[in-house]
């Protein structure tokens, strides 16, 4: 064990010679990693070399921090930091178990002193960037809460509460936001922190004792604030005991001399973690402005406790409940905001800290999820290597994959389980059986309202069927389904009905027909009276003249107004063109076949 000792706490780089006397002494089977075994030989041979330094420590009446530390050069460690810190180097090298670190640190703090317990935790503290690695986190995180725990319990949390305050301050920086096991999840109080206080009357001193103990009675319910739910009793008698408080504190105000003269904000201002509940003080600490915000603040955060959200119904308070916690929630918020010094701008930081509570309580209802995210490492290439970049068959990843979809590529494409166009028909049934009454289905959930699939629709029914894509203009998106698909009921609302085009031209075709009968009722005539001789002259003259009325007449109807000529435009011109065109050509056919009818007929030998 001494030359374990000499080899191991020799001075100079630890680099150099730590995983070296490992393996002098333990020989492993692997060079530079230890088997399960070999590390539980070595862990032993450490514990015991430290039980040695801490014994030697002790009878020297050195502090152990500092045993073996040379008197002239400061700079060089003890003997018991230099075990530590070859430890801590193996074990971050992955030489030798995570875990063995903090097992020698629970047993240096076991065998020491509480004086000796604040330098060996201000060495966890200095390394706690190292200790936090996750190689090393997760084998001792639990040795690490075991050990802060108990060195917790050995504490005195009136005497030592900066310390006790450095260990909470560790553990929350060591162990994630998240980490259960630092979270209160089921909400139970410490009940065991009661505050004492007289029960008896004083003798010899004069004061108000039934104000005192209303007054410190109220500790009971800060100290447990789920009681007041359980029972109304207890609500009632905890109102009626904050009413006689906050009124004493409304009839005694605080001037700002008073405030700035009380005020923990100074640097030579005592604290303490406990009331001080002797009777004679209440007269003192009535006047003291940071006592009287130290209630009222416990005040506010039982408030917000009975009011805080996710609970079960049994725990919520009743309605009546509600109303009293409203009026004294701002009789308390009164109270702080006139008490010096700075009233206003301490309730607001109070009011911004409560309500960011909030999202702490709902996190813990939720079970603690994690939230930490690990950050995305990147890989870099090797220096001097150039990327080379993938070479697709097609051109790019995504035709390459779309053309080895199917072995046989033209086969694949001709599958009739392939996605295609639908039959407009098939496409409209869906809204056809809505716009069924007898379907009962409502308006609301109608496809008529869902925007794709009209659209969808729309396009279907313009390369399909042109007669119902233009009903959607008179009738809507119901009017382009078929009519087959529609019940008889419905089918005679959204028939075609014939429009002004239609009707025009049905007249125009009628007025052809008439048109054509009098032409030729006009031929027969002509030739009858050409047979006939000049008898039928007055016939003849008497039906131009009636022709001649009906083409003058129609002139006149078809000859537009001024204004519908300002209207048309340029259109009108070429009509009018064209219309003169024809005229010319029926003027011209009108004078040859009067030349042929007037002309004597040639004889015929």
């Amino acid at each position: 064990m001494d030359a374990f000792r000499d080899s191991i706490l020799q001075r100079g780089p630890i680099e150099s010679f730590a995983l070296k006397t490992v393996q002098d002494f333990i020989q492993p089977q692997r060079q530079t990693k230890l088997a399960q075994d070999e590390n539980q030989m070595l862990e032993n041979m450490l514990r015991t070399l430290l039980q040695q330094l801490v014994a030697s420590a002790a009878q020297s009446g050195e502090q152990i921090m500092q045993y073996g530390q040379l008197i002239d050069d400061v700079n060089i460690n003890g003997q018991i930091p230099r075990l530590l810190d070859v430890v801590l180097y193996l074990c971050e090298k992955e030489h030798v178990e995570g875990g063995m670190i903090f097992q020698l640190l629970e047993d240096l703090t076991e065998m020491s002193t509480m004086k000796n317990c604040k330098d060996v935790f201000g060495y966890i503290e200095s390394k706690q960037d190292i200790l936090g690695k996750q190689e090393l986190f997760a084998r001792g995180k639990l040795v690490m809460l075991r050990t802060c725990n108990q060195l917790l319990r050995r504490l005195s949390k009136a005497n030592d509460v900066v310390f006790c305050g450095r260990i909470l301050m560790f553990l929350a920086h060591f162990f994630p936001l998240s980490e259960r096991s630092a979270v209160n999840i089921k909400g139970v109080f410490n009940t065991s922190n009661e505050t004492k206080y007289e029960k008896d009357p004083p003798k010899g001193i004069s004061v108000d004792f039934n104000f005192y103990k209303t007054f410190w009675s109220l500790q009971e319910y800060f100290c447990n604030p789920a009681s007041l739910t359980t029972a109304s009793t207890k609500w009632q008698k905890f109102s009626s005991s904050l009413a006689v408080v906050l009124n004493t504190f409304d009839a005694q105000p605080l001037s700002e001399e008073e405030g700035e003269a009380n005020s923990l904000e100074e640097e030579a201002a005592t604290f303490n973690i406990k009331y001080l509940t002797s009777s004679k003080l209440m007269g003192l600490e009535l006047k003291d402005s940071s006592f009287r915000r130290h209630i009222l603040l416990q005040c506010l955060i039982l408030f917000d406790y009975l009011r805080a959200p996710g609970k079960n119904d049994k725990d919520l308070p009743s309605e009546t409940m509600k109303e009293e916690l409203k009026s004294c929630e701002d009789r308390v918020k009164k109270l702080l905001e006139i008490t010096p010094p700075k009233g206003k701008e301490f309730l607001r930081a109070v009011e911004h800290i409560l309500e960011r509570e909030k999202n702490w309580v709902w996190w813990k209802r939720d079970g603690c999820p994690p939230f930490e995210k690990q950050p995305i490492e990147k890989k870099s290439p090797i220096a001097g290597q150039k990327r080379r970049r993938p070479r697709w068959r097609l051109g790019n990843k995504e035709l390459s994959q779309l053309w080895r979809w199917a072995e046989l590529n033209p086969d694949a494409v001709t599958d009739s389980q392939r996605v295609k166009t639908p039959d407009v028909a098939d496409y409209w049934k869906p809204l056809a059986e809505d716009m069924d009454p007898s379907a009962g289905i409502e308006d609301a959930y109608h496809h008529k309202n869902n925007r794709v699939y009209c659209w969808k629709g729309l396009r279907f029914a313009a390369r399909q069927d042109l007669e119902g894509f233009s009903r959607f203009t008179d009738l809507g998106i119901e009017g382009v389904v078929p009519l087959e698909l529609l019940p008889p009921e419905v089918r005679s609302k959204y028939q075609a009905k014939p429009n002004e085009k239609a009707k025009r031209a049905k007249k125009d075709e009628t007025k052809g027909g008439s048109l054509e009968e009098e032409t030729k009722g006009g031929s027969l005539v002509s030739a009858e009276g050409t047979l006939a001789g000049g008898s039928t002259s007055e016939a003849e003259g008497e039906v131009g003249r009636g022709e001649s009325e009906a083409m003058e007449s129609d002139a006149v109807a078809d000859t537009p107004t001024p204004e519908e000529q300002q209207r048309l435009g340029g259109s009108d011109t070429d009509n009018g063109q064209e219309a003169g065109q024809i005229e010319d050509a029926e003027t011209e056919e009108g004078g040859l076949m009067e030349t042929d009818l007037n002309h004597p007929p040639v004889p015929i030998s």
